[in-house]
């Protein structure tokens, strides 16, 4: 699977971008047709502790998956995204196997 990575606002640095790749590669072992990955990491621009804003978008054949979480680290936040985005991936493929029968 591959994934693309925009840092908007700021430059990530290499263990950021294989902390991401890792952690998203992980969703492969729930749906073996994931297309591609698409990462967006943020830093928005107040004063708040939760300033970065991780945005995770999985393309499935039929179906676009999208997750969006703030939190006070890149790391946390890419947890948080995978973490939701297995839910989903899960639910997706529950209904595809409730179709095919």
């Amino acid at each position: 699977m591959k994934v693309n990575i925009q840092s908007v606002n700021f430059t990530a640095d290499k263990d950021l971008v294989n902390f991401v790749q890792k952690k998203v590669a992980g969703l492969e072992k729930f749906h073996d047709k994931i297309v591609d990955a698409e990462v967006f990491l943020k830093v928005k621009q107040t004063s708040e502790k939760e300033n970065k804003v991780t945005e995770l978008k999985l393309n499935v054949p039929n179906h676009d998956l999208m997750v969006k979480k703030e939190a006070k680290t890149f790391e946390e936040g890419i947890s948080l995204c995978v973490d939701s985005m297995r839910r989903q991936v899960m639910k997706t493929k529950e209904k595809e196997r409730e179709l095919q029968q």
